[in-house]
């Protein structure tokens, strides 16, 4: 569990999970975890064509288990479940008007997919 929370929250690891697509990278990362605390991540197409800052505040942080948080009018719910199997992350967020669920959801999944393969990759497995 220390190795999923820790590679969650840490600026450096976040830079090397945090991309829904080969042609995308996270270039910088900021995180304050406390309640009251400020997240930011630099996202931007690898062609330099287009970039967006993801950034928010920390609403509730239970070490190891909870991070819930806000973006915009936006809120997002970051769950750690230890079971038999390992940990499992799962992301509850408030959809957007713009792509449609659908998207957002696999677009969502896509990182959520490179952070298991990173963690993985540092897990040495």
């Amino acid at each position: 569990m220390d190795l999923v929370w820790q590679t969650w929250t840490t600026p450096d690891d976040i830079k090397q999970w945090n991309a829904a697509s080969d042609d995308w990278h996270t270039t910088q990362a900021r995180v304050d975890l406390r309640v009251g605390g400020s997240f930011c991540s630099r996202m931007e197409a690898k062609d330099g064509s287009v970039g967006f800052d993801f950034e928010g505040v920390y609403t509730n942080i239970v070490p190891h288990q909870l991070i819930e948080c806000t973006f915009g009018d936006r809120s997002l719910q970051v769950t750690f479940i230890d079971g038999p199997q390992g940990v499992t992350v799962r992301e509850t967020f408030d959809a957007e008007e713009v792509f449609s669920e659908e998207q957002q959801r696999a677009g969502w999944q896509a990182i959520l997919d490179n952070f298991a393969r990173h963690v993985l990759s540092k897990h040495g497995t």
